[in-house]
Parts: structure tokens; C-alpha cells; sequence
């Protein structure tokens, strides 16, 4: 990825809530010189720096990948275009042009299969938690019947990608100058709805910690 120094998100914290926050990560790999990708949920562990996460058995993934060979895992955060009207800049001389905004965290590691049952159960319960935990009436693994979910752990395999290392990248306008910036905000947030609102906060947040 390439990656300038003013859009490298190095803050450990950061990079995690971002996986956190869009857990739906592609994982790359080369298979018989060709580029594979499956979109999978992951788990971060951050105290043994691995991701997790399960596939169907039917799944070629957790055959097919070389345990020699690094994986990518690709998870993709806050993203909008950006229009140069709402540049200070564009009132001033004109010599703007337009732009995307974005955050990406890539994961580079080796990727282990585990058909362990006892592993995959945790892994099931674990992912459960994280995802219905703000609910009004959280569901859970006990809530449906033995047979049921132990029939299902035979249809899925686990998948554990031990992390080398991670580069993350969000570019939220660090190149502009603070009236440009402040102008962005005010376009994202007329503009309106979640996405926009959602990067007008991310801009402000980091205009905060400058």
C-alpha cells in the first residue's frame, strides 16, 4: 500500500478500533499463481496478535493456502468523496481538484487451519459476544440446541492468521490547510447521512489531537 508519512495511522489503539469497527476483513492469498480473496468477520487478539475466524468446510481457503507464504487481510473503514468546492482554497486561487478520503488497515501474516472443535466452540462464542453484545436481547450460543451447533461445528473450520505485521493508512484531508479542512467538515456535514457524518467526526477528531 502505498503509504506517505502524512496519512500512516501508527497509534496501536487506533489501528485496532478501526479492525474493531469494520471487522469484515478480505483475505488475500496466491493460490496456483492466481490472487484469491475471501470476505470474512475476524476477531482481533491483540495480546497474541493473531486474527480469527472461521469458514465452511465446503471452503477451499483452508486447504489451499501455502503456511510458508504471507496472507493479507484487508479491512476497510470510513470512506467519502471530496469535492473541491468545499475547499477555502477553490475561493482563492481555483487550484484544487477532487479527492477521496479513506482508512485501510492491512494485516500481513501466516495463516494456520484448526479443526479443533473445542477451539472453534470458544471462537463461535467469542464472535457471538462481540456482535450481539448491544443488543436488547442478546442471543447466544446456548440459545440454540446441542445437537444443533454441534452438527454445525462440523460444517465450519477455523482459521487463525498469525500477524507479521500491520500498515494502516487514513487519509482524512491531512494535506489541506486548516480552512480547507474546517471546509470539508461543513460540506460532509450538510451533506448529511451516517458515511458523511461519520468522516466529518473522524476529520474533526483528528484536527483535535494535532
Amino acid at each position: 500500500m502505498y503509504l506517505p508519512d502524512l496519512f500512516h495511522e501508527q497509534d496501536f489503539e487506533t489501528v485496532a478500533g478501526l479492525i474493531e469497527a469494520h471487522p469484515l476483513g478480505a483475505l488475500t492469498r496466491i493460490v496456483n499463481g492466481a490472487i484469491v480473496a475471501d470476505h470474512i468477520p475476524f476477531l482481533f487478539d491483540a495480546k497474541a496478535n493473531v486474527l480469527r475466524a472461521h469458514v465452511a468446510r465446503a471452503n477451499p481457503l483452508w486447504r489451499d493456502f501455502d503456511p510458508a507464504s504471507e496472507a493479507l487481510a484487508i479491512f476497510a473503514g470510513l470512506d467519502h468523496y471530496v469535492t473541491p468546492s468545499w475547499y477555502a482554497t477553490k475561493r482563492e486561487t481555483g487550484k484544487v481538484v477532487p479527492t477521496w478520503n479513506y482508512e485501510a488497515v492491512h494485516v500481513h501474516g501466516r495463516l494456520r487451519a484448526i479443526e479443533d472443535a473445542a477451539w472453534i466452540r470458544a471462537l463461535l462464542r467469542d464472535l457471538t459476544a462481540r456482535h450481539e453484545s448491544t443488543r436488547p436481547a442478546p442471543w447466544a450460543l446456548e440459545d440454540a440446541p446441542d445437537g444443533f451447533i454441534d452438527a454445525m461445528l462440523k460444517a465450519i473450520v477455523g482459521i487463525e492468521l498469525s500477524i507479521t505485521r500491520i500498515e494502516a493508512k487514513r487519509k482524512l484531508s491531512q494535506n489541506r490547510n486548516a480552512a480547507d479542512r474546517a471546509g470539508v467538515i461543513a460540506g460532509l456535514e450538510a451533506e448529511g447521512g451516517e458515511t458523511a457524518e461519520g468522516m466529518a467526526k473522524a476529520i474533526a477528531a483528528l484536527d483535535r489531537k494535532a
